[in-house]
C-alpha cells in the first residue's frame, strides 16, 4: 500500500545480506550461497567474529587443539611445581552443558584477575623462616592450599567477639605448629578474626575510601553532600585534623607502629622510631611532583629522594667501571653521568650574562632565552621523575612534625574539583585512634580442582579483600601456617603507588632497636617490620610456605 520504491520487506533484506559474503565470487557460487540455508549453531559463531567484541572475548577457533596438561617436575612430585600452573576449570572432563557449578571454578577466575602474571616464575628465593617486610598496601590476597579453608567460614558470635576483644587488648595468641582439626580450634578462629581488623577515618560506608589514587570513576555518581557545601567541608577537615594529630601523637609515643594517609594526589606512610631499621620516626611520600617538593622546601622540611639517589649512584658506579676498562679518554663515561640525572656542565652557564654576544657584535641579532626557559632546562631532570616511584620523598626525625603541620594546611591534599572534591584523605591504622572506625577485611573461601599428573585433585583457596596492611599480611601467615600444616601459596595484588614505600629508610649501619612492645602488634610481626626494607620499589607478588619455610617472588 503505497510503499517507497526502495523499500524492502524483512525477508528480502535478509536474503540480500546472505548474498553479501559471496559477492566477490563467481555468479554460480553466489546463487548457491543464496539458495543454501543460513548457517546456525556454534560453528557459525566460530567462523565469524563479533565486530563489537574485544580481542579478549573473541570466539576461539573450534579446530584449535587443546593444550596438553602441564608436565610434572622431574622428581615426580606435583606439589613442587608452581601451584597455579595446574589450575583448570573443573568441567573439562564433562560436556559443556553439564559443567560444574560456578563456585567450584571461581579459583581460576580469581587467580587470573590478580595483577601478578600467571607465567611460571623461577624459584624466587632460598627457603627462609621469615619473608621480608612489604610496606605496600595489598588490595587483594589469594591463598591456595591442598587443605580446606572451611575453618575460616561462619565464625560463631562468641568467636567473632573474642577476636575483636583480642585485637583491642593487643592479646598475643600462641598457636601450636600444626592444628589437626582447625574447625574445632576456637583459638585459631579467634586469631583469624583478630588479624582481619583495621581502623579507618573517615567512615562513609557508601563510598570506597581506598584506594584514593585514580578512584574518581568509582566514586563518581555517589552522594557527596559536601561537594558544594563549604561549611560541611570545613567540619570534615577539622574532624580529620583531630584524627590525624591523634595518630601522630600515638606514633611519637610508640603506641602506634605506623599509619597511612591516602589522598587523591599522593599517599604518606608514617613509621615509628625502630621500624624499617630507622632509630627516628620517618615519613615517606609517593608519588610526588616538583610543585609539592618545592612547597615542602619552602616550609623548611628537609627530605631526600632515596630511590633517585640510589639510581644515580648505581649508574655512576657502572660508568666508572666502564671508564676503567676503556682505553679512550672516557667520553662515554661522561654521557653516563649525564644520563644518571646530573646536570650538564653547560647548565651552570645558561643563567649567566650574555656579554660574549656583545663581544661578537651580534647581541641584537640573536634571540636570548628567557629566564623561565633556563630554569625549566636546569630542572628537567627533577621534573622527569614526577609521578614515578623514583619521586618517593623520605622525611626523617623532627621534620615529620613539620610535615604534619604542612599536610594539615596543604591545599593540594584535598581535591577542589571532581568526584573527590572536599573529601578528606583516608587514614589507615593497625590500632585504634581518636575518630577512627573499626573495619574488617572481607574473607571468603572458594573450592576448585587442579590438574596433576594422572588426573585432578581438589584445591582450596581463601580470598581476602580490602586494604591489607603490612601487619595484617604477616598475621594471616602466622594463622595459616598451623591451619594449613605448613604449606600454602599466596598471590598478592598490591596498590602500585605504595610499592615505593619499600625503599630503604635508613643507612644499613643505623639499625637501632626501640621498645615497641606496647604498639599492639604481635612480637614476630614487630620483628619483621623492624628489619630494613630490601624490596626497593617492588613488592611481593608470590609468597609460598612449604615445610614451614618461606620463598617469595617480587
Amino acid at each position: 500500500p503505497g510503499l517507497s520504491p526502495g523499500f524492502k520487506k524483512p525477508p528480502a533484506l535478509l536474503r540480500l545480506k546472505r548474498k553479501r559474503p559471496g559477492r566477490r565470487s563467481d555468479p554460480a557460487a553466489t546463487d548457491e550461497a543464496a539458495a543454501a540455508p543460513a548457517p546456525r549453531g556454534p560453528s557459525a559463531a566460530a567462523r565469524r567474529r563479533n565486530p563489537f567484541s574485544s580481542l579478549d572475548n573473541a570466539p576461539q577457533r573450534a579446530a584449535a587443539a587443546p593444550q596438553p596438561p602441564a608436565a610434572a617436575p622431574a622428581g615426580g612430585d606435583p606439589s613442587a611445581a608452581p601451584f597455579w600452573q595446574f589450575l583448570e576449570p573443573a568441567c573439562e572432563e564433562k560436556p559443556p552443558p553439564r559443567a560444574e557449578p560456578a563456585e567450584s571454578s571461581d579459583i581460576v577466575a580469581l587467580s587470573k584477575d590478580l595483577h601478578s602474571p600467571l607465567a611460571v616464575p623461577e624459584v624466587p628465593s632460598s627457603p627462609r623462616q621469615e619473608f621480608p617486610a612489604d610496606w605496600s598496601i595489598k588490595t587483594r590476597v589469594l591463598f591456595m592450599s591442598s587443605q580446606p579453608f572451611t575453618w575460616a567460614e561462619h565464625l560463631k558470635a562468641q568467636e567473632e567477639a573474642q577476636g575483636f576483644a583480642q585485637h583491642c587488648r593487643a592479646t598475643e595468641t600462641t598457636l601450636p605448629q600444626s592444628v589437626q582439626e582447625p574447625r574445632l580450634c576456637p583459638e585459631l578462629r579467634c586469631a583469624f578474626q583478630q588479624s582481619l581488623v583495621y581502623w579507618l577515618h573517615p567512615s562513609l560506608p557508601w563510598l570506597p575510601l581506598f584506594p584514593r589514587l585514580g578512584a574518581d570513576r568509582r566514586i563518581a555518581g555517589k552522594a557527596c553532600p559536601w561537594a558544594q557545601d563549604e561549611a560541611l567541608q570545613q567540619v570534615l577537615m577539622s574532624d580529620w585534623s583531630v584524627s590525624f594529630t591523634s595518630l601522630y601523637n600515638l606514633l611519637r609515643a610508640r603506641l602506634c607502629p605506623y599509619f597511612y594517609v591516602c589522598s587523591a594526589q599522593f599517599s604518606v606512610l608514617f613509621r615509628a622510631a625502630g621500624l624499617a631499621g630507622s632509630d627516628v620516626p620517618t615519613a615517606a611520600i609517593a608519588p610526588t611532583t616538583r610543585g609539592l617538593r618545592e612547597a615542602m622546601r619552602s616550609e623548611g622540611i628537609e627530605f631526600s629522594l632515596p630511590l633517585l639517589e640510589e639510581s644515580r649512584t648505581r649508574k655512576q658506579k657502572s660508568s666508572e667501571e666502564s671508564l676503567e676498562t676503556e682505553t679512550t679518554d672516557g667520553l662515554g663515561g661522561g654521557s653516563s653521568v649525564e644520563d644518571a640525572g646530573e646536570p650538564a656542565p653547560s647548565d651552570d652557564d645558561d643563567d649567566g650574562s650574555f656579554s660574549w654576544l656583545e663581544e661578537m657584535g651580534v647581541q641584537d641579532e640573536v634571540k636570548k632565552p628567557d629566564t623561565i626557559s633556563i630554569q625549566l632546562r636546569k630542572e628537567k631532570h627533577e621534573v622527569q621523575v614526577d609521578h614515578r616511584p623514583e619521586s618517593l620523598v623520605l622525611v626523617r626525625g623532627s621534620n615529620t612534625f613539620t610535615l604534619l603541620n604542612f599536610l594539615i594546611s596543604c591545599r593540594s591534599l584535598v581535591a577542589v574539583a571532581g568526584p573527590q572534591a572536599g573529601l578528606p584523605p583516608t587514614l589507615l591504622s593497625p590500632v585504634a585512634f581518636r575518630g577512627g572506625t573499626m573495619q574488617t577485611l572481607k574473607a571468603r573461601s572458594v573450592s576448585g580442582r587442579a590438574r596433576v599428573q594422572g588426573g585432578f585433585e581438589d584445591v582450596f583457596s581463601l580470598e581476602v579483600l580490602g586494604p591489607v596492611l603490612p601487619h595484617a599480611l604477616h598475621a594471616l601467615t602466622l594463622v595459616l601456617g598451623p591451619a594449613q600444616r605448613g604449606a600454602f601459596r599466596a598471590l598478592l595484588s598490591a596498590h602500585e603507588p605504595s610499592a615505593a614505600f619499600n625503599a630503604r629508610a635508613a643507612a644499613p649501619q643505623e639499625a637501632a632497636r626501640r621498645d615497641l612492645s606496647a604498639c599492639g602488634l604481635h612480637p614476630k610481626t614487630l620483628d619483621q617490620l623492624s628489619q630494613c626494607p630490601t624490596l626497593g620499589k617492588s613488592s611481593i607478588r608470590l609468597l609460598e610456605m612449604k615445610d614451614y619455610a618461606y620463598t617469595w617472588k617480587a
